[in-house]
């Protein structure tokens, strides 16, 4: 039983470390993000779309906002995101312009 103490450390200072969308696919998030998310924010902010993330008034403040907010758009423009694709959005958004720990 002793031997397994070190090993749960690791296993959970591992995970205390890990970004909170790690399991996500970035590279997928960005091909979702192209097809359904940039016309709008572009059509809203102008330029390449992307002020929405980076304004000072911004409403994302943390990872689980980022989370809510994916579900929040995926169920108003009934986009039929599947929870993997929105993590898979989040870990993009999160790698692109958030940096959320």
């Amino acid at each position: 039983m002793q031997h397994l103490l070190p090993l749960t450390l690791i296993f959970l200072s591992a995970n205390v470390l890990a970004g909170p969308f790690d399991k996500g696919d970035a590279k997928q998030g960005k091909t979702t993000h192209q097809k359904l998310c940039a016309d709008c924010h572009v059509a809203k902010f102008g330029g390449d779309g992307s002020k929405i993330y980076t304004r000072a008034e911004r409403r994302v403040k943390n990872a689980s906002a980022l989370a809510q907010q994916i579900t929040a758009c995926n169920a108003m423009l009934g986009t039929n995101l599947f929870p993997e694709d929105e993590l898979h959005l989040a870990a993009y958004l999160n790698g692109q312009f958030y940096k959320f720990k």
